[in-house]
């Protein structure tokens, strides 16, 4: 399968993780996950249309199974892309209420379950997270996917993701529907991404 160009001075993502936060409380989180390399593994984009194929299903399938596997998380806007994911993750507290006050929707009381990770190559697991924390959520995330991509020949054993992702915390409505608005158009955006391998910067 070919390789898109990568210039990994040109597209390395920085991380705004804040020192000392802990990501397993209830919150509201927009987050990018990568392809290994910047390859275009999940598809295409025709006419402002993300086109998944059968690799990008999956990935947007396992994204899907998140909050029925995890009953504290609630996914907001997400989208499958070329060569990344982008997608918003609510965290609910254990009572049941939401954080930020960014849904009206209640919740009843729920318990928060202990998940192992796997780490395996492509999708590493952060050392020493919490298990219900964002980077554990991530890692398993990307692990699920990973295992169920090596089964195709053309992928097997070969690295799916960066090993890292990036995440931003959303703190009101205003950067909700920011973020939001912004997932939604990554499709008809494709064109001026800086995730484009094709995109020529000035």
């Amino acid at each position: 399968m070919p390789r898109s160009k990568y210039d990994p001075n040109k597209h390395h993502r920085r991380s705004i993780r804040l020192k000392g936060y802990d990501y397993s409380q209830v919150g509201a989180y927009y987050v990018t996950i990568v392809v290994h390399n910047r390859e275009c593994l999940f598809g295409e984009v025709v006419n402002g249309e993300m086109k998944l194929n059968r690799y990008g299903e999956i990935v947007q399938l396992e994204w899907l199974e998140l909050p029925k596997r995890l009953e504290f998380v609630v996914l907001g806007a997400f989208v499958v892309m070329p060569n990344h994911l982008h997608g918003i993750l609510f965290f609910l507290d254990v009572v049941g209420a939401p954080h930020l006050g960014l849904t009206k929707v209640h919740f009843s009381k729920m318990a928060l379950p202990h998940e192992r990770t796997d780490s395996i190559n492509g999708s590493p697991l952060p050392r020493g997270p919490q298990s219900k924390s964002l980077g554990a959520i991530i890692a398993q995330f990307k692990s699920r996917v990973t295992k169920r991509l090596w089964k195709f020949p053309a992928l097997k054993e070969t690295p799916i993701w960066q090993r890292n992702y990036y995440e931003h915390i959303i703190r009101n409505e205003q950067a909700l529907k920011n973020k939001s608005d912004y997932i939604e158009s990554n499709p008809i955006l494709w064109d001026e991404d800086d995730e484009n391998p094709n995109h020529i910067h000035p």
